[in-house]
């Protein structure tokens, strides 16, 4: 298996797991909505951008990447458990320029999240 595979099948599983441990199983009340855009690997496997659709709000934003940010070690050593990886690259938390240039994103995102159909919310009721 070469290492551009590898490369892409290890930043997908972080990519579902970090999303899911972050929306999910993280407490810290600074951490707003968050959802992992894309993470991508370093060819050396030792880091990782971990690109996130965050809030509109500036100090929300912040406040959350601090938070990941301090959150980092536990996630790491979660990832190493569930994905039985040998070495879990560092994780770099930065917000994703391009998520927020598309505004029905983060509304998308709820309604996944809530598991809501598409047109539930239209229907007349």
């Amino acid at each position: 298996m070469d290492s551009s595979h590898r490369s892409e099948r290890v930043s997908e599983a972080l990519r579902e797991e970090l999303g899911e441990m972050i929306s999910y199983e993280l407490s810290d009340p600074r951490i707003g909505e968050v959802a992992v855009t894309e993470v991508l690997v370093s060819p050396d496997m030792k880091h990782a951008q971990v690109r996130l659709h965050l809030s509109d709000q500036p100090a929300q934003r912040q406040e959350t990447l601090e938070a990941l940010d301090r959150a980092r070690h536990f996630l790491r050593r979660q990832l190493a458990v569930r994905l039985n990886l040998f070495r879990v690259p560092e994780l770099h938390f930065e917000a994703d320029i391009y998520s927020g240039v598309n505004g029905r994103m983060g509304h998308i995102l709820k309604r996944i999240r809530r598991g809501r159909p598409r047109d539930e919310e239209h229907s007349p009721g």
